[in-house]
């Protein structure tokens, strides 16, 4: 279960139509937001990370054959790409999946359900 931990003062109301990603994520949706998982929560903001485990893992993949971007595309902030917190790191948005910069090639940290 995610740890709560209160996003600071929101104006922002996320829900559907808001033009934020939604991501189905433990029987709820979150939304993303300037890197950000955010859950609407009791009249605050929540923040979100998509568990380590199962459908994604986080473990290096050096054979993974990336479809959405160049091979030669590097994720980072201004990649183009939404970032996702994922555990204890940052992963981006690609065609439904997590992906992961590593060192020369981009790692697959699974598919994330879409809303």
């Amino acid at each position: 279960m995610s740890e709560h931990k209160v996003h600071g003062p929101h104006d922002h109301v996320h829900g559907p139509g808001c033009g934020h990603q939604g991501i189905e994520h433990e029987g709820h949706t979150d939304y993303l937001h300037d890197g950000h998982l955010h859950h609407a929560h009791e009249g605050h903001i929540d923040e979100h990370a998509l568990a380590v485990g199962g459908a994604n893992p986080a473990a290096c993949t050096p054979g993974h054959a990336c479809s959405g971007h160049e091979a030669t595309h590097v994720h980072g902030p201004g990649c183009g790409h939404e970032a996702v917190p994922h555990g204890d790191h940052t992963d981006y948005l690609v065609s439904g999946h997590l992906h992961h910069p590593c060192t020369g090639h981009c790692d697959d940290h699974g598919p994330v359900a879409l809303v």
